[in-house]
């Protein structure tokens, strides 16, 4: 049976980095920060032996549920082992696309639940409900800051200090996070093609930013044309 974590997991972590403790909006795009929270659970998962990444493919190595219920419930969207590897995994980038906002809204849930964010309900325009999470009165915020700027200042020296900066810089979090300067953004940036999580991440954050610039260029065009 594997043993749970010691302190948090790493889409605790990364959401606790990734949103402003003050006002509760997170420092990214939310939809980035949703693919990286989906690339935070794989990447958990890789770290505790349940899956594998191979060939931008997730395969689930050890079915048997995680001790975190959370990562037990996403690890159940995976398909389970079979004798055939090549049908045995999911596509890394397609499991990140579909499933980041729903483990979003269960770990931002679960972390409100636990005092450690506290939600605030706003209405836009003073009709449609959203949400912003700021840090509870304990401020686990701050601590999840400085082990990450510890761990930075050592060159992120354990896999699991590795996988979380390249998640930071997939979401593209680095200039909120981080305390070096380039050189330490560069490096973040290298991790990501080491870490197949958080590249998974990347790609579907290049993605959507590739579809709003071919959607503005066509706009542009057509309406070029139409005058």
């Amino acid at each position: 049976m594997t043993l749970p974590p010691p302190g948090p997991t790493l889409p605790e972590e990364l959401v606790l980095l990734a949103l402003d403790p003050q006002r509760g909006r997170p420092y990214c795009r939310v939809r980035f920060l949703e693919y990286a929270m989906a690339g935070a659970a794989l990447a958990e998962l890789e770290l505790q032996g349940r899956v594998t990444g191979e060939r931008a493919y997730v395969r689930v190595a050890n079915p048997l549920d995680p001790s975190d219920p959370l990562l037990a419930a996403l690890m159940r969207s995976l398909p389970a082992p079979g004798k055939d590897r090549l049908r045995s995994g999911v596509p890394a980038r397609a499991w990140v696309r579909r499933t980041g906002r729903p483990a979003q809204e269960m770990y931002l849930a679960a972390l409100v639940q636990r005092g450690i964010l506290v939600r605030e309900t706003r209405r836009f325009l003073g009709l449609f409900p959203y949400h912003r999470h700021p840090a509870g009165p304990q401020n686990y915020a701050g601590a999840v800051r400085e082990r990450f700027a510890a761990a930075e200042r050592a060159g992120f020296p354990d896999h699991r200090s590795r996988a979380l900066a390249a998640l930071v810089s997939a979401a593209g979090l680095e200039p909120h996070v981080t305390g070096g300067g380039g050189s330490s953004r560069s490096a973040m940036r290298s991790l990501v093609r080491e870490q197949w999580p958080a590249h998974a991440v990347h790609r579907n954050v290049v993605q959507d930013k590739s579809d709003e610039t071919g959607g503005s260029r066509r706009n542009f065009t057509m309406g070029a044309g139409g005058v």
